[in-house]
């Protein structure tokens, strides 16, 4: 089974949606785990909601940095951000980069659900056997 990172800047959306989402749909064929550069220390509450409207719960889920994170247990690290910068994790694991805006600079709903279904697109069409 594969481990799969998804990383962002604050750990407390779009990575956090990713390893929901992943948990929940590949679970069966990947571990999911996510972090940030910058942790915020929270999820954000849209993000919970968005996932719960599609019937995944993150609630329990925190923000936490990648420098928590063994990167030599990782096989494949996922960036997330578009507008600012990506961040950096040193190690030999595939790298991918997904650019998502962060809905949390909307936040509004509809940003974050339009961030969790591009994210989902992805995690279906262009995460590696």
């Amino acid at each position: 089974m594969k481990t799969v990172l998804f990383l962002c800047v604050a750990n407390s959306a779009r990575s956090q949606m990713a390893q929901g989402l992943a948990q929940h749909y590949l679970g069966d064929r990947i571990t999911a785990l996510s972090a940030g550069s910058e942790p915020s220390g929270e999820v954000n509450p849209l993000a919970i909601q968005v996932m719960q409207d599609a019937g995944i719960d993150i609630s329990e889920q925190f923000s936490k940095s990648v420098d928590d994170i063994d990167l030599d247990e990782i096989d494949i690290v996922i960036t997330l951000c578009a507008e600012e910068v990506c961040p950096a994790a040193p190690g030999k694991f595939m790298r991918l980069h997904w650019p998502i805006s962060d809905p949390a600079a909307l936040d509004t709903e509809q940003a974050f659900a339009t961030a969790r279904d591009l994210i989902l697109e992805k995690l279906m069409n262009d995460l590696p056997e």
